[in-house]
């Protein structure tokens, strides 16, 4: 069997550690840097590598994923002073990860090619437990031929990889698939806190709701830790919130009307406003049972 190449990662947070877990569970060397020094000594408790910056990262891995909080972090991790970019050789591969703008991926793919690196669009759907588990899928834009390139690792990283089309599709791909994840939670919540108004058992109303036309993805993951208040994030409202601008961008930029979207993004500024920027996104029912004079939950999510 070949050898594994090492991978690198820049973003060893919640969702880049669990991406490390999993690539170094399928038998790879794992190089990993972060801003944070104390995520970087996590990975290398896991057995991998630390290192001292991104171009650091790049000199010692063959493809290097970027997974990242914001657009700004993103693109200095890849074109700053000692961002990827500056490490990278003729056989590195650049595999964006993060959800950013449509635009900023196609940007980041001139960017790289005018230096000589190939460069991947592709984000991740799922939370950082779905990614440790490998129950995640992977949509890709870029050119073909590096896609089949790093197929492989990202086969062993994902449940199911998809390629696209052309650098930007992949983020266009992620951006309409956190915007029904979000508006199915929403939806949740809103059911949820009507369901308990009317006295319904929380427990016996989720199992009827994931054994009916009610039934999904997001019902399974966050409907417990909406009835039990446990919202520890899986993913923080405040870059949620980023996620849903970036959405509504998109939607005017090619005349596309969003208007569910936009009456989300002031729910959770809502909840942001009262304290909730870095509760998981089901802490929304929060919101919702506050609006409905509901009392607060006797849990450890409760106020």
């Amino acid at each position: 069997m070949a050898e594994k190449k090492a991978v690198g990662i820049v973003g060893v947070g919640l969702l880049g550690s669990a991406v490390s877990e999993v690539l170094l569970r399928a038998g790879y060397g794992v190089i990993g840097y972060d801003v944070l020094p104390e995520r970087v000594a996590a990975l290398v408790a896991l057995g991998g590598r630390g290192a001292g910056s991104a171009a650091e990262v790049a000199e010692s891995a063959g493809p290097v994923f970027t997974i990242l909080p914001t657009l700004d972090s993103v693109e200095e991790a890849i074109t700053g002073v000692t961002g990827v970019l500056e490490g990278a050789g003729a056989d590195t591969t650049i595999i964006q990860m993060s959800t950013i703008s449509p635009d900023l991926a196609v940007r980041m793919g001139e960017v790289t090619r005018a230096r000589g690196v190939t460069f991947l669009d592709a984000p991740v759907s799922g939370t950082s437990s779905m990614v440790a588990r490998r129950d995640c899928v992977v949509t890709v834009g870029g050119e073909r031929a590096a896609f089949e390139g790093c197929l492989p690792v990202l086969e062993d990283l994902a449940r199911r990889v998809f390629y696209v089309g052309t650098c930007g599709m992949g983020s266009y791909l992620k951006l309409v698939t956190n915007l029904v994840m979000g508006l199915n939670g929403v939806v949740l919540a809103e059911g949820l806190t009507l369901a308990r108004r009317a006295g319904l058992d929380p427990t016996q109303t989720l199992e009827i709701l994931s054994q009916g036309a009610a039934a999904s993805k997001i019902l399974d993951v966050r409907g417990p830790l909406m009835i039990e208040g446990r919202f520890d994030p899986l993913m923080k409202i405040d870059l949620f919130l980023k996620d849903i601008r970036l959405m509504l961008e998109a939607g005017q930029h090619l005349h596309v009307p969003l208007p569910l979207t936009g009456m989300m993004q002031q729910l959770y500024t809502a909840a942001c406003a009262r304290g909730q920027a870095k509760e998981d996104l089901s802490g929304i029912i929060r919101l919702y049972e506050r609006m409905a004079g509901l009392p607060p939950r006797a849990t450890p999510g409760g106020e």
